[in-house]
C-alpha cells in the first residue's frame, strides 16, 4: 500500500527541477550578471569593428588611397560581417549561445592584435574581411539569448543597455586609435583595441550566466528555410530589415567622413581632436537605454518615428561651417541613432515568435550591409561635392527611413508580448 501511495505521488506531484526556469527580471543578480556581460560584449564587437574609422586619413596617406578605397577597411569587416551573421546564427541553434558568442569575441580581438603587423593594404584588408566573419558569431546571437532569457517586460532596458556598451565601445575604440596614433602609430593604436578585446572576451565569459531557455535545433535548412519564410513574409519584419539597412548606413557615413571634413580647411584639426568627437557616443549609452524605457511604456510604433526625427535634426546642423553647431549635430544625430537603434532591435526580439537567432541575424545583416554599401557609396559623393553631397545621401536614407517608421506606427501587435 505504502509503495502504491509512494507511486501515485510521484505521478500528481511533479519534480519541482521539472518546472520551467523563470525569465531573468530587472533588479536581479543574473540580470545585473547579463547586462555587465552584454555591455562588454557590445563593447567589444563596436570597438573592434570601428578601431579603424577615425584612421582612415592616415591609411589614405600611408598607402596612397582615396576616401572611397581607405573606407574598404571598414566596409570589408562590415560586408563579411553581414554575410556570417546567417551561419553563425544557425550554428548557434545547434552549439548554443555563449560558447558562440564568447569564440567570436576572442578570435576578433586576436584578428585585430594581427592587422596591426600588416604589411600592405591588401593584407590588412584580409586580416579586417576575417575580423568581421569572427564577429558574426556576436550581435544577432546577444539579441537571441537575450529575447530568450530576458523577460518581456525588462527587455527593453537589457536591449538598451546592451546598445549602450556598443555605443561606448565605438566610442572608445575611435578614441584609443585617434590619440594613440598621434603620438605613436596606427598600429600600435590598433594592436592595442586588440588587447582590449581580448580583456572585454575574458569578462564576458566570466560573467554571462548560461542559456536556460534555449533548446537546440536539428532541423537543418529545412528549419532555416522556414524561419527565413516565416520573417521575410511577416507584416512587419521586412520593415525593420530595410531600417536598420538605412539607419546603419547613414550612421556610419556621417562618422566615416565627417574626419575628413574637420582635418582639411577651414577647421585644420589634428587627429586627437578629430578622435575626440567619438566622446559623442557617450550619449549613445544614455539614449539607448532612455528610449528602451519609453519603448517598454509607450510601445515602440509610438516612440521609432520621434527618436528617428532627432537623427534628421542632427544632420542637417552639421551642414553648418560654425565648428560648436556642426559638433552639436553629430551629438544630436549619434543621440538620435542609438535611441532607435534601441527601439528596432528590441521590437525584432519582441515580433519574433519563433527563430530568434534567425530573425536578429537578418536585423543585423541589413544593418551591417548598409554600413558596408551606404558608407563606400558615400564616399564617392564626398569626392564629388564635399560634404553637402554627403548630407544629400544621408538626407535621402533618413527620408526613407521616416517613411518606413510611419508605416510601422499603424502595423498591428501580434499579441501582447509585443506593445
Amino acid at each position: 500500500m505504502s509503495s502504491s501511495t509512494a507511486s501515485a505521488s510521484s505521478f500528481s506531484a511533479p519534480p519541482a527541477s521539472c518546472a520551467p526556469a523563470p525569465r531573468i527580471a530587472a533588479g536581479s543578480a543574473e540580470f545585473k550578471r547579463s547586462n555587465r556581460a552584454m555591455f562588454f560584449g557590445g563593447f567589444s564587437c563596436f570597438a573592434l569593428l570601428y578601431c579603424v574609422q577615425p584612421l582612415m586619413p592616415l591609411l589614405s596617406h600611408e598607402f596612397a588611397l582615396s576616401a572611397a578605397q581607405s573606407s574598404m577597411v571598414l566596409s570589408v569587416s562590415t560586408a563579411a560581417l553581414a554575410l556570417s551573421l546567417v551561419a553563425s546564427s544557425a550554428l548557434s541553434e545547434r552549439l548554443g549561445r555563449k560558447p558562440l558568442m564568447v569564440a567570436a569575441m576572442a578570435i576578433a580581438a586576436v584578428m585585430t592584435i594581427l592587422s596591426a603587423f600588416a604589411h600592405n593594404y591588401p593584407q590588412l584588408l584580409a586580416m579586417r574581411a576575417l575580423l568581421g566573419i569572427a564577429l558574426g558569431g556576436m550581435p544577432a546571437i546577444a539579441m537571441a539569448y537575450l529575447g530568450e532569457e530576458i523577460e518581456p517586460g525588462s527587455l527593453g532596458l537589457s536591449m538598451g543597455l546592451y546598445i549602450s556598451g556598443s555605443a561606448f565601445g565605438g566610442m572608445a575604440g575611435r578614441v584609443i586609435t585617434s590619440v594613440l596614433s598621434d603620438y605613436f602609430s596606427w598600429r600600435l593604436a590598433v594592436g592595442a583595441v586588440g588587447v582590449a578585446g581580448v580583456l572585454a572576451a575574458w569578462e564576458f565569459w566570466r560573467s554571462l550566466p548560461p542559456s536556460r531557455h534555449f533548446v537546440p535545433s536539428g532541423g537543418g535548412l529545412r528549419s532555416m528555410a522556414s524561419g527565413f519564410k516565416l520573417h521575410l513574409t511577416d507584416r512587419g519584419m521586412p520593415w525593420l530589415f530595410a531600417l536598420a539597412f538605412l539607419l546603419m548606413g547613414a550612421f556610419v557615413s556621417l562618422y566615416n567622413y565627417i574626419a575628413y571634413r574637420l582635418l582639411g580647411a577651414p577647421f585644420g584639426l589634428n587627429h586627437s581632436l578629430v578622435g575626440a568627437v567619438s566622446f559623442l557616443y557617450l550619449l549613445g549609452i544614455y539614449s539607448s537605454v532612455w528610449a528602451g524605457r519609453l519603448a517598454d511604456r509607450f510601445g515602440r510604433r509610438h516612440v521609432l518615428w520621434a527618436v528617428m526625427a532627432i537623427m534628421i535634426a542632427g544632420l542637417l546642423l552639421t551642414l553648418s561651417n560654425w565648428l560648436p553647431l556642426i559638433l552639436l549635430g553629430v551629438a544630436l544625430f549619434t543621440y538620435g541613432f542609438f535611441a532607435t537603434h534601441s527601439v528596432a532591435s528590441s521590437w525584432v526580439g519582441r515580433r519574433a515568435t519563433s527563430s530568434k537567432a534567425l530573425a536578429s541575424a537578418l536585423y543585423l545583416f541589413f544593418y551591417y550591409l548598409g554600413s558596408s554599401v551606404i558608407g563606400s557609396a558615400t564616399g564617392v559623393m564626398w569626392g564629388r561635392d564635399g560634404w553637402p553631397g554627403v548630407v544629400m545621401v544621408l538626407g535621402l536614407a533618413l527620408a526613407l527611413a521616416m517613411l518606413v517608421a510611419l508605416r510601422l506606427r499603424r502595423l498591428a501587435p501580434l499579441g501582447a508580448a509585443e506593445k
